[in-house]
């Protein structure tokens, strides 16, 4: 993977980066799931409990998750909901005897 710097570098201008979203889809079998990879990049394929995770971009995501869902080898399709998760964490006082740990160097 190329880093921004590189990739500014290389283009002549501003890296514009896409939203983008997992899909999981549970599979009946597993011969199609090589298929899945025209509809974005597929990150991982579980061969155990027939699932696979796609990535694609966030504007196509509701057409993708349609035309899935008509095919006969896809028993659901479920989006992620990672990029609407709250990260930044409040209250996060550190604890008294950990502080003192640090500034002792233990």
């Amino acid at each position: 993977m190329l880093d921004l710097k590189v990739m500014m570098r290389y283009k002549g201008e501003k890296a514009m980066f896409t939203q983008r979203q997992g899909l999981i889809v549970w599979l009946y079998s597993l011969k199609q799931a090589k298929m899945l990879r025209r509809f974005g990049n597929v990150h991982y394929v579980s061969r155990k409990l027939k699932y696979a995770v796609l990535y694609c971009n966030q504007d196509d995501l509701p057409g993708i998750m349609e035309k899935l869902n008509s095919y006969s080898f896809v028993k659901k399709v479920e989006p992620s909901y990672k990029p609407f998760l709250k990260v930044e964490y409040e209250n996060s006082i550190p604890d008294k005897a950990k502080e003192y740990d640090y500034k002792m160097g233990l």
